[in-house]
């Protein structure tokens, strides 16, 4: 049932090969982000509200399917490998993003964006292909490093997109995007090596089965949770922080261009920092590493409700952004070493659908309390979130300590 053990450097090459493809998926998926409402209102002839309606469905429809699709797709991988459900995802994407250049109404493109959702999974079967791989010595780096190629992809994306749209057309853009997806299938169908010996349908554990396989199942779930908070958290200030940095900036008219690097400088960070502290994390513990991160992110989410200019504002954005280079790789790598790598597929595929739920929950928060109070109410909001977070996983977390006291003695 479980994956054998490949060469001693394969999980670097294989490293190497998803940082890629994840970079290239990352982005895939943002660089139509920036003009996906304008695509919308290209379709038709809408009202203000009716527009709003379609835009909000067009951009949740793909994260309300992948919370559903992802635990049937990790139980496959975990039968067939997840090579195989890295060129499902990738073949997937590539048809689903040339047909959204196809569309003529915008039914159409919301029915292709619940596909999207359908087709999901690449970067959590990546992640749990390194994950089985790595030494678990080593995990934490090694996620830490693939985490960069999806944020960088993210990062570039958006400019990428907005330059594309530009230059040809919006429809245009979508059939480049979908080139780059057939990239992706490329070269992880020739370049990923995964020894696998599939497992029989009738051997495979059932959910309650594959519960019963974790030592700390309380740890796992927990990590669940911190995943869909955290996600819920980066997430709530997304619908208010263009209007945030207008706001301070006064109605100025380089808020756009101001606005595009607020948004940009946290991904640059995480950038930077995921990888040293994933070796960090090996070394101490990533469970330290995540509690460190909640308490510096709950420090510096605060002043963010109170900054007088956007260059505060860009500063405290960037601390942020190391912030988050210190949660999701730590729980990624804290759930790389608790699972056993029979059942990781179905593991990391749950983890994405909370992810997924987090991504939904998040701005209908900050637009709730943006309503309801104002838009420096949003980044208070989300530090009591994050308060919240930091207390569940000190809770979850108290048997890694235990753990290591005892090693230790």
């Amino acid at each position: 049932m479980s994956t054998k053990q490949v060469g001693p450097n394969s999980w670097r090459r294989n490293l190497a090969v998803l940082w890629f493809g994840t970079f290239m998926a990352g982005i895939g998926f943002s660089e139509i982000m920036p003009f996906l409402s304008l695509y919308v209102d290209s379709l038709g002839r809408f009202s203000h509200d009716e527009l709003s309606l379609y835009s909000g469905l067009a951009f949740a429809a793909s994260y309300l399917v992948t919370a559903i699709a992802s635990p049937l797709w990790g139980k496959l991988a975990d039968r067939t490998g997840r090579k195989l459900m890295l060129i499902r995802a990738s073949a997937g994407m590539a048809v689903v993003f040339i047909l959204m250049g196809l569309v003529t109404n915008v039914w159409q493109l919301i029915g292709l964006r619940l596909l999207q959702g359908v087709f999901s999974g690449y970067i959590s079967n990546a992640n749990a292909l390194i994950a089985t791989q790595v030494p678990k010595r080593r995990s934490g780096q090694a996620l830490g490093t693939l985490v960069t190629g999806n944020v960088s992809g993210a990062l570039l994306g958006p400019l990428l997109g907005g330059t594309l749209a530009s230059l040809f057309s919006y429809r245009v853009t979508f059939f480049i995007t979908g080139i780059l997806f057939i990239g992706v299938f490329l070269i992880t169908a020739f370049l990923v090596h995964e020894d696998f010996k599939p497992v029989a349908k009738s051997k495979m554990l059932d959910t309650k089965g594959v519960i019963t396989e974790f030592g700390n199942a309380k740890l796992v779930f927990g990590m669940f949770i911190t995943t869909m908070i955290i996600q819920a958290a980066n997430n709530s200030i997304v619908p208010i922080l263009a209007l945030y940095v207008r706001q301070i900036m006064h109605n100025s008219p380089t808020t756009t261009f101001y606005s595009g690097i607020v948004a940009a400088v946290p991904g640059i960070a995480t950038l930077a920092a995921a990888p040293a502290l994933g070796r960090l994390g090996d070394r101490i513990g990533a469970d330290r590493i995540l509690i460190i991160g909640f308490v510096f992110a709950i420090l510096v989410y605060v002043p963010m409700a109170f900054v007088t200019n956007v260059w505060e504002l860009i500063g405290l954005r960037f601390l942020i952004g190391i912030a988050n280079a210190s949660m999701l790789p730590a729980v990624q790598s804290i759930l790389a070493k608790n699972t056993p790598p029979h059942v990781t597929g179905r593991v990391f595929s749950w983890n994405q659908s909370f992810q997924a739920m987090g991504n939904v929950a998040g701005p209908m928060i900050g637009s709730v309390v943006a309503t309801s109070f104002d838009y420096a109410g949003v980044f208070i909001s989300t530090a009591v979130l994050v308060v919240i977070n930091l207390t569940l996983v000190f809770n979850h977390t108290r048997s890694m300590r235990k753990a290591r006291r005892m090693n230790i003695d």
